[in-house]
């Protein structure tokens, strides 16, 4: 993947991850929105990264997913790169305790539902642009889950899944599409706090552009490419003999 000249989508870009890779792509010389739900943090974030596009959206509803679509289209035309960033992590009480579904529902609209209707929405456009790229965001619990987070954990699992079969689909066009398979790392995603232990964020974010500018369609980092790699190495056969 080219690392320069693009005009990129990054949904949840105004913190963590998205926004480490918006200012990495800046200084390598592409174009950069940043999509997220509140206002100011994305303020903060145009503070931090000089040159930082933003549009206030909601991608965990489908309204919320075409205005940004529109908004998108008519304001950057020259967009080739989507990169499913956004991403809420929920530990709720154990599933067989009363609990409301509404923070449920959310996470899963947001962790599935978002880059399965943006990638929709977008590949249209997508398969007509220069270089373009699809990159979705998953992590480690995608091939080892953990009792605690069982939707979460879930939501990851099929949005890798689906990675896999557009991949597939899209063997044939120019549309790359590429999975970032991220361990803990140091953000405040489920709360702050709660992955002080996790992997260093600069370093995972310089991690992944040097993946990204060899032209890695997948990759983890620390204890995440090692679950990659042990699921790869079970699965590629079964996943090749049924897509040929």
């Amino acid at each position: 993947m080219n690392l320069s000249g693009n005009t990129i989508l990054i949904t949840g870009g105004g913190s963590g991850i998205g926004l480490a890779l918006a200012k990495r792509f800046i200084k390598a010389g592409s174009t950069v929105i940043a999509c997220g739900r509140r206002a100011d943090q994305l303020e903060r974030a145009r503070t931090e990264c000089p040159g930082l596009q933003t549009l206030t959206a909601d991608v965990s509803t489908p309204e919320g997913r075409e205005k940004l679509f529109r908004d998108v289209i008519e304001k950057f035309p020259k967009l080739n790169v989507l990169i499913n960033n956004a991403g809420i992590q929920n530990r709720p009480p154990p599933l067989y305790e009363s609990q409301p579904w509404a923070p449920t529902h959310q996470e899963i609209a947001t962790n599935v539902e978002a880059p399965v209707h943006l990638s929709m929405l977008f590949l249209p456009y997508l398969l007509k642009a220069t270089n373009p790229a699809i990159v979705n965001v998953t992590s480690g619990l995608s091939f080892a889950p953990i009792s605690f987070m069982p939707v979460y954990c879930m939501t990851k699992a099929a949005l890798h899944s689906f990675t896999l079969s557009l991949r597939h689909q899209l063997k044939a066009t120019p549309v790359q599409v590429i999975e970032l398979i991220p361990p803990a790392v140091n953000t405040d995603l489920g709360g702050v706090g709660l992955h002080t232990q996790g992997a260093d964020l600069n370093q995972f974010a310089d991690h992944c552009m040097k993946h990204l500018a060899a032209g890695d369609l997948e990759f983890g980092f620390e204890s995440s490419e090692t679950r990659r790699l042990a699921v790869k190495q079970a699965t590629d056969p079964f996943f090749n003999a049924m897509n040929k």
